[in-house]
């Protein structure tokens, strides 16, 4: 029974630390996404804790059903023909971006708070991810399950701190009465913060539900995942738009609301945004890494080094810059793909003894 809680909490840990990333740790990805949009952008992180649980449910089945160990398993299963290619591609093309994406943000990160130059940090974030992979699944689960507790934490705890210091400004009246930065498009936003979340974190999804082989374990960790990342995205998203419209000039917005709080709960805050950036980066290059082993015979190693050395010229092209042109236009291909596995998950639910 322990070994099981243990393992749902595991997954749990891999699923948030998948997601979270360094647009969600960095506040960045929450202000254009939904923070932007005023109070009414609480419907939309609602909406995305639900579509998780329901989406990579269905993803999880389906893998372990098919025993597959990567996402270009999981497509060519789910559209066996050259369209799959397409969007297999494509979704490499945008977890390749997804690490470069990270790469940047630790050099922004580093930057913001040291003032060192951007490229230091993101080699730091790259040799350390190397090491980190070489031992596989497992390097994966370990630093899941150390991070994300800790990113919880420190999130809650500077959550309660506004709440006690700063009540005023943290009430429901006090969020409907800012103007909004974005006052319609809220909808479309909420759904292409969906289609790329899902398609991320699918990567790690697959191999996982294949090598636990326990639909319950993986259905109750996908579950308690999407609530930890529901709450920390309200935590956060009810941070920023009290601190507006200072947040929107920032690379890191959640710096500069832990900024009145002093030095050291600012390099608290760094430390643990900074490993969970560590912990996507490491389950994004995973993903790869696996997908090019199954789908273009490179060996896991070969293809780790393989992927960091494309995402380090990509990375210099900004942190800022990379999430407000990418993630839109990844979030947006990645609907087809979850139309695809919804379409393939109700044809084929019978054939694979798959429980609704």
């Amino acid at each position: 029974m322990d070994k099981k809680v243990n393992t749902v909490f595991q997954i749990a840990a891999v699923f948030i630390g998948t997601i979270v990333g360094a647009g969600l740790a960095s506040g960045k990805e929450t202000s254009q996404f939904f923070t932007s949009y005023g109070y009414k952008s609480y419907i939309g992180i609602i909406a995305c804790g639900i579509f998780y649980i329901l989406i990579c449910s269905l993803i999880s089945k389906i893998s372990a059903a098919n025993n597959l160990n990567s996402y270009s398993d999981l497509m060519y299963t789910v559209s066996p023909n050259f369209f799959s290619k397409i969007t297999g591609t494509l979704i490499t093309l945008y977890l390749i971006s997804s690490s470069s994406i990270i790469l940047a943000g630790s050099g922004a990160l580093l930057n913001q708070f040291f003032g060192i130059p951007k490229i230091v940090g993101t080699l730091i974030m790259a040799v350390i991810a190397l090491i980190t992979l070489l031992k596989d699944t497992s390097g994966l689960i370990e630093i899941n399950s150390v991070i994300v507790p800790s990113l919880l934490i420190v999130i809650f705890s500077i959550f309660t701190l506004y709440l006690l210091l700063d009540s005023k400004s943290m009430t429901l009246e006090n969020m409907k009465s800012l103007p909004p930065l974005k006052p319609n498009g809220l909808t479309w936003s909420t759904i292409i913060y969906i289609g790329f979340n899902i398609t991320c974190c699918s990567g790690v999804i697959v191999p996982l539900s294949t090598k636990i082989k326990d639909s319950k374990s993986m259905k109750y960790g996908i579950i308690l995942g999407a609530i930890g990342l529901t709450l920390l995205c309200i935590m956060i998203n009810s941070m920023l738009l009290v601190n507006q419209p200072h947040i929107f000039k920032c690379e890191i917005p959640l710096l500069y609301v832990a900024d009145r709080f002093g030095k050291l709960i600012q390099a608290i805050l760094l430390i643990i945004i900074w490993c969970e950036m560590f912990s996507t980066e490491v389950s994004d290059v995973y993903s790869i890494s696996r997908s090019l082993d199954t789908a273009l015979n490179i060996s896991y190693k070969k293809a780790i080094f393989l992927v960091i050395l494309i995402d380090l010229p990509i990375s210099q092209i900004g942190f800022s810059n990379l999430i407000s042109t990418l993630y839109p236009i990844f979030g947006l291909l990645s609907l087809i793909f979850i139309v695809q596995c919804a379409y393939y998950y109700f044809k084929h639910r019978k054939e694979l003894k798959i429980n609704a």
